[in-house]
């Protein structure tokens, strides 16, 4: 199965996008570290070649009706200023605002829902399949980007869009941005005690996300350890493991992230759990709720995630 299948339908159960193929990979690279910009287009106008999940993809002129079937890749297009060039979004894009969210889905697209909007350019974030040869067929340029493993991804997602819509400086910048933001969250943590652990929960059933994953790395770069990482040594969950309750309580995390409490999962919730009223997070109040959304996207808003942590540790650190 391709991890988009097992990251988002399985796990996260948030309409972003998809993820890559293969096993995940132990990210060693800073992310916080400067990095220069990417060189993904043919020349400086158009048209322009963009290296996506897909392959190359050529468009021949700046886009003006953009379709965006992937909720991360419509925050990454109003970040870059390609606001206006979209047409229509998919039903799970509630971000920005302005967003013009349609009835269009990123799961089970319908080609002749997608066609009759007269897009120039699609940008998908799952492949259940077919749909990238149907827009083919109609002489539509689609980029299809899998979900991140890394913060890299997310920088070359955002500017290989910002090629892609004719907005590629305001996409460095907004990298820029996205960079120092990050680096200011950890800026303002404090230092983590040796050995801070966490569980990071993805819902009720106790999936969760290993240090291997996009989501993990966020954590790692404030110095925390994973619960979560012996189960899945092998990658043969591809970093998203199945954890049962009996394990969570005997790793006895210092911190519970939720990124389930858009669906109803609370600091309350999981003080109810059977057995869990021993686990030192819970009894210390060290439940944090996250925005689901936020946290399962890797687009601008990943800053916000890291802020979130941020917030989480000074009140870790004040307490004890």
């Amino acid at each position: 199965m391709k991890r988009s299948a097992r990251l988002l339908l399985g796990l996260l159960v948030v309409a972003a996008c998809g993820t890559g193929g293969g096993n995940p990979t132990t990210v060693t690279q800073d992310p916080t570290t400067s990095r220069a910009p990417l060189t993904t287009a043919v020349g400086e106008t158009f048209p322009v070649t963009v290296e996506a999940d897909n392959g190359p993809v050529t468009i021949e002129a700046m886009p003006e009706a953009i379709i965006s079937l992937s909720s991360t890749a419509t925050e990454m297009l109003f970040a870059i200023g390609a606001g206006p060039q979209v047409v229509a979004v998919d039903d799970q894009s509630n971000h920005p605002e302005q967003a013009p969210v349609t009835d269009l889905s990123g799961f089970t697209p319908n080609v002749e829902a997608i066609l009759s909007y007269e897009p120039d350019l699609v940008v998908v974030g799952f492949e259940p399949g077919g749909i990238l040869e149907a827009l083919a067929a109609a002489d539509i340029p689609v980029i299809f980007y899998d979900a991140a493993t890394a913060l890299d991804d997310t920088y070359d997602q955002i500017e290989g869009l910002g090629v892609a819509t004719g907005h590629r400086e305001e996409a460095i910048a907004v990298n820029e941005t996205v960079q120092s933001g990050i680096e200011a969250a950890i800026a303002d943590a404090p230092d983590m005690p040796q050995g801070t652990d966490y569980y990071h929960e993805v819902d009720n059933t106790y999936f969760t996300a290993t240090s291997t994953t996009f989501i993990g790395q966020i954590y790692s770069m404030f110095g925390l350890e994973n619960i979560a990482d012996p189960a899945d040594e092998d990658g043969s969950s591809f970093g998203y493991p199945q954890l049962s309750s009996e394990y969570i309580v005997a790793a006895d995390p210092d911190l519970i992230f939720l990124a389930n409490t858009f669906y109803g999962e609370s600091p309350e919730t999981v003080a109810q759990r059977p057995g869990w009223d021993v686990v030192t997070a819970v009894r210390e109040g060290n439940v944090v709720g996250l925005n689901s959304d936020i946290v399962s996207r890797w687009g601008p808003r990943v800053v916000e995630f890291a802020e979130s942590i941020s917030d989480a540790l000074a009140s870790y650190v004040s307490q004890s």
